[in-house]
Order: C-alpha cells, then sequence, then structure tokens
C-alpha cells in the first residue's frame, strides 16, 4: 500500500496496518466500518467528508497518511512484536526524512508495540523523532468500541487545534 506523503506534512497519520480492504483498494482506510474519514472531517481536519478514494485531496490540507507495518492483513491482532518493532523503526527513518510537523499514530497498542512505551495514553506524548511531535489518537476501525465518532472526533480536534495554533500542546492537554 502506497504511503500518501510529502516533505514538511502539518500531519502525518499514520495507521496500523493496510486492512485486506484498503489493499485491494489501493485507499486507506477503506473498510466501510472504519470512522477514520468521519472522523476527519468532524474534528474539522476536512472541509467536507471525503471518500477514501478522494485520499490525494489530503496533501492540499498539509496532510498524509502511512502505516507502521506495510504488511496488509484482516486484523491487526495478527501482526507480530517483532514487525511492530520493525515498523516503528522504519517510521522514525520516514518521519525523519519527511519532517511533519506531527505524527499521529491511530491507536495506542500500535503506538506501544512499535515504540516500545508500555505506558503511552492517547493524546500528545513526550517523544520526539526530530522536531517531530507524536501524538495518539484512538484507532478508529469499527471494531473499536470503546470510542463513539464524537468521542474520537474530539481528540482529532485536539491534535488540529495543536497543530494549527503552534507547536505547543493545548493548555486542556497539559493538565493546565
Amino acid at each position: 500500500m502506497p504511503d500518501l506523503v510529502a516533505d514538511g506534512l502539518g500531519v502525518l497519520f499514520c495507521g496500523i496496518n493496510p486492512g485486506l480492504m484498503t489493499a485491494a483498494t489501493g485507499h486507506h482506510f477503506a473498510r466501510p466500518g472504519n470512522r477514520f474519514w468521519p472522523v476527519l472531517h468532524r474534528s474539522g481536519f476536512t472541509p467536507r467528508l471525503l471518500k477514501p478514494a478522494e485520499q490525494g485531496e489530503l496533501l492540499s490540507y498539509g496532510l498524509g497518511i502511512t502505516n507502521v507495518v506495510a504488511r496488509a492483513t484482516a486484523r491487526a491482532d495478527e501482526l507480530s512484536r517483532e514487525e511492530y518493532r520493525e515498523g516503528g523503526r522504519l517510521l522514525a527513518l520516514k518521519v525523519a526524512r519527511l519532517r511533519p510537523r506531527w505524527l499521529a499514530v491511530v491507536g495506542v497498542t500500535a503506538y506501544r508495540a512499535a515504540f516500545e512505551d508500555r505506558t503511552a495514553r492517547v493524546g500528545p506524548q513526550e517523544r520526539t523523532i526530530g522536531d517531530t511531535r507524536l501524538w495518539v489518537l484512538p484507532n478508529p476501525s469499527g471494531l473499536n468500541a470503546h470510542w463513539t465518532t464524537e468521542t474520537m472526533a474530539r481528540e482529532f480536534a485536539l491534535l488540529r487545534a495543536a497543530a494549527q495554533d503552534g507547536p505547543d500542546v493545548p493548555a486542556a492537554r497539559r493538565g493546565e
């Protein structure tokens, strides 16, 4: 599955790995039950709801998409610990080369495995890759029943505000 990237993006979203529908269509987050596109719109990242086939428009908004692991699977739990670790290593190299302002990993479990950080929670992270800040977002998969579309959109909107307002994390996220 090819990345949707460019140098100096505002936010590079990072999925766990391509699902089978994504791999078949060539469009990121293509499974109908995946909430990535509706959440992206509701959070204010895009002015309208995009379809997976319109993913190329993201670049005009300073947004891109990549994955921690390139191998397509039916479910993320089919990935090995080694695949996550190697994916994290390769992702760090990609981010260092592309220099997005923010890397947003969609899925706390994927972030923990890729960056070997067992205590990570949804939200901004202390870790950086060069000048790139990291943020963990909820996994938009329809299998993630812990988050609704609305609660995910609020979390995505916090990242959008941070990406627009400057390098500092919004006060609400710093606990002030």
